[in-house]
């Protein structure tokens, strides 16, 4: 019986226009994390790796594939804030994706407002509706099978603090769609958005 699927080992090459990992693992949230440096100097960036991995206490994190600003802002201060980016944002996420000096203003590059957190000093996108206010749990850098470092940093981040939109609240509880939070899709330049018109709902089935 043959088997119609198409294989390859990633250490030898994928042999496609484009490297299918990142589309197959998809649609990811983004990782959009404002940090500082213990200077002060604020700066603002997304992330492709990002997810939420802990209940109690809340634990996201994001990595880093190499030893970027952000990675070193958060080891030198212990803090970040994570910024949902949503569809009116894309642009302005897009801008901060740039690669700029260490002393680049990501919040001024792309016309955002740096607002002050209320638990931590780090500040966060005053235009996004959903932040995370995180204290540094850990940072790994990350292994490959055969325990060799690899250029890649796991950042995780316990959440301190939460602020959400008043009018994502409906009747106590966070309207995912409403917010048409932007995820990273595969491809070069492919993103989606999370709206009601995808939305549909199963409940844990009961033994």
């Amino acid at each position: 019986m043959s088997d119609n699927r198409y294989f390859y080992e990633p250490a030898k090459g994928h042999g496609l226009a484009h490297d299918p990992f990142n589309a197959l693992v998809a649609p990811r949230p983004i990782g959009w994390i404002s940090s500082q440096d213990s200077a002060g100097q604020l700066n603002l960036a997304p992330y492709s790796f990002f997810n939420a991995f802990n209940y109690t206490p809340p634990i996201i994190g994001f990595a880093s594939t190499s030893y970027k600003d952000t990675v070193r802002n958060i080891e030198q201060t212990g803090e970040f804030c994570w910024n949902l980016v949503t569809k009116p944002l894309a642009q302005a996420m897009n801008q901060t994706s740039a690669a700029v000096a260490p002393d680049v203003d990501e919040f001024a590059l792309a016309g955002l407002t740096a607002k002050a957190s209320s638990i931590i000093k780090v500040p966060h996108v005053a235009q996004s509706p959903v932040t995370f206010e995180c204290k540094l749990s850990q940072v790994l850098q990350l292994t490959a099978a055969d325990g060799s470092k690899i250029t890649t940093w796991m950042v995780f981040g316990e959440v301190v603090g939460v602020h959400i939109a008043q009018h994502l609240l409906v009747n106590g509880i966070y309207d995912t769609a409403a917010a048409q939070p932007v995820l990273r899709g595969g491809g070069p330049a492919d993103y989606f958005v999370a709206d009601a018109t995808t939305r549909f709902q199963m409940h844990r089935p009961k033994l």
